[in-house]
């Protein structure tokens, strides 16, 4: 099992900066993967950013530029670090592990921040 603990998050203007960090405890040997999702008011769920252990980034099309994915392997975390923000911005940002050990791989959830970009 592989908890995850999201902080950051909150209100603030287009143009505006927000950092999103995720903490994650429990089997974290197993991790292979870590990532950053978003979901809108009547929108579907979508990946916005990753990063593997190998150190390879992914970047939605709408933030890449915008936004930067950075991992510390020590201390188990991953962050989001989000500037020139613009209203549809505006989601619950979700950080998700990808897990691979014995039993299969999995993938775990955190419980959800919410992102506000005011226009």
């Amino acid at each position: 099992q592989v908890h995850l603990v999201e902080s950051g998050g909150g209100l603030t203007q287009a143009g505006g900066s927000l950092r999103l960090s995720c903490a994650a405890s429990g089997d974290t040997i197993c991790i292979s993967a870590m990532n950053w999702y978003r979901q809108g008011v009547g929108k579907e769920r979508e990946l916005v950013a990753g990063a593997t252990n190998g150190g390879t980034t992914d970047y939605a099309l709408a933030v890449k530029g915008r936004f930067t994915i950075s991992r510390d392997y020590a201390k188990h975390t991953v962050d989001l670090q989000m500037t020139s923000l613009k209203p549809e911005d505006t989601a619950v940002y979700y950080c998700t592990a990808d897990s691979d050990c014995a039993g299969g791989p999995r993938h775990y959830w955190g419980q959800g921040t919410q992102v506000t970009v005011s226009s």
